[in-house]
């Protein structure tokens, strides 16, 4: 009965990540395994739902290096976005000759709310998020986490020999100069690790174009020359596929790509992000009150919306009288 009990203990305190590994062969199963559409959706939405799990996470956190698990949850969103990716442009392919719900509600259901039964304006709304995430957030943290890591790698010398300079002198303990140099490993390899896994991100966004590329081109050549589908009516099912199916995986992929950058550009801060900002915008009361001023002047230039604008004008100045009158 021992022997029994210790072998269900072993199962029990690694039946986490045998869950966490079984789902992680699921996903890459899911690449070559076809999935109904049903099950697509709710995929999806579990990838929405990760993305934004990450951006809360990441800003709520104390310090950067508190998020140690950054890292590889971004990686495993990407191997879910990518899964997804794969089993949409499968459906797509071969389901799509059957309508725009082919790939399940949700795609359907964001080319349709974003899109407005617009190919222009699905395209365009669909480029712009695009080169945003590509262009401006993936590119800026990427650039982030290599200097982070990079100062990080430097300081590390300097900091050694401040733990062992307090150490000598007695103004720390043995427990405590260990728990310093702890802390400085677990600095670098985050900062190191979330290096290499913005290349990732930055690969994935490439990836997503050329994903919804082919679905639009392969998938207007299959319905037309293998189903026998009108031109027109090929153009218009086909491209509301490829604008959902990209829109539900770019999405994901900005609000990662956000999360990074909102966690690598606090900096050395010790705050929460909504902590941090509360006390920049509570310090005074000029920058309040020039925010009144202008936004008081531009309610009364000929065209601009007034009311609009004395309303955020009344704001700000509220802001500014409150820091003025808070005591010290």
């Amino acid at each position: 009965m021992s022997a029994v009990s210790a072998v269900s203990g072993r199962i029990g305190a690694s039946g986490k990540p045998l869950v966490i590994t079984g789902a992680l062969v699921l996903v890459v199963m899911s690449m070559v395994i076809p999935i109904p559409a049903a099950l697509l959706d709710v995929g999806i939405a579990l990838s929405i739902a990760t993305a934004t799990l990450i951006l809360v996470m990441a800003s709520v956190v104390t310090r950067p290096t508190d998020f140690q698990a950054f890292p590889v949850m971004l990686l495993i969103s990407l191997l879910i976005r990518l899964s997804l990716n794969v089993s949409s442009t499968r459906l797509i392919l071969t389901e799509g000759h059957t309508g725009p719900d082919a790939a399940g509600e949700v795609i359907s259901g964001f080319s349709e709310f974003v899109a407005g039964g617009s190919l222009m304006v699905g395209i365009t709304v669909f480029a712009v998020i695009s080169i945003v995430n590509f262009m401006v957030i993936t590119k800026g943290s990427g650039r982030m986490a290599e200097v982070s890591a990079r100062f990080a790698l430097d300081s590390l010398p300097g900091k050694q020999l401040a733990i062992d300079g307090d150490l000598n002198s007695g103004a720390i303990t043995h427990d405590e100069a260990k728990r310093r140099r702890l802390q400085d490993q677990r600095e670098i390899s985050f900062y190191g690790s979330l290096d290499g896994a913005s290349k990732f991100v930055k690969g994935d966004a490439v990836a997503g174009l050329v994903i919804t590329a082919v679905n639009f081109f392969v998938g207007l050549a299959v319905g037309v020359v293998s189903h026998g589908v009108p031109i027109s009516e090929a153009l218009a099912t086909y491209s509301q596929l490829t604008i959902g199916d990209g829109l539900v995986s770019q999405v994901p992929a900005l609000i990662t790509s956000m999360a990074a950058a909102l966690l690598l550009s606090r900096g050395g801060s010790t705050d929460s992000t909504a902590d941090l900002l509360s006390h920049q915008f509570t310090q005074g009361w000029h920058a309040p009150a020039l925010v009144a001023m202008g936004m008081g002047v531009l309610g009364f230039v000929p065209g601009m919306p007034t009311l609009v604008f004395l309303a955020i004008a009344g704001i700000s100045g509220w802001f500014a009288w409150r820091n003025a009158t808070r005591p010290p």
